[in-house]
């Protein structure tokens, strides 16, 4: 499977549009080589670089028809957006997509998409975790696509 987006180039830097510092919109992204018996994907854009022991999550989306070609820019912050698939909660305690906004430095952003062979059956506003413990032994393929940000504004 191959990630892009509109909005970044792999390795480049994420839009202020996209971040804390703009409209802490989520960014469009698109998918191709979904395998052909896949029943759902998952998306979940995280920062490892984040002063926390497990790094920072800022999007979990999971149940994603395989159909779907892209996610378009700006999905809404509530648990199921029924057209896409169904959003876990960030490590800012909120369900839906929150913007990079490092304290300090620059960060990298990584989005993974997962194809799966199976259907979660999770509720909304889950954590990371306990989706990548639902999806063990249900991956058919993986892809990534890594963003960076670096604040323009010292905290």
């Amino acid at each position: 499977m191959e990630l892009k987006s509109k909005a970044f180039r792999a390795g480049g830097p994420i839009p202020a549009r996209y971040t804390c510092e703009g409209d802490n919109i989520s960014p469009q992204f698109s998918w191709t080589g979904v395998p052909a018996n896949s029943k759902t994907l998952c998306l979940i854009l995280h920062d490892p670089d984040a002063p926390r022991q497990e790094g920072f999550t800022h999007w979990v989306l999971f149940n994603i028809d395989p159909s779907l070609e892209e996610i378009v820019e700006d999905v809404a912050q509530s648990e199921d957006s029924a057209e896409i698939g169904v959003q876990g909660k960030n490590d800012g305690g909120k369900v839906g997509y929150m913007g990079p906004c490092p304290p300090s430095g620059r960060h990298r952003y990584i989005a993974r998409l997962y194809a799966l062979d199976t259907i979660l059956t999770l509720n909304a506003g889950i954590s990371r975790q306990e989706v990548e413990l639902a999806m063990e032994d249900h991956i058919l393929a993986k892809a990534a696509l890594m963003g960076t940000y670096a604040k323009k504004v010292a905290a």
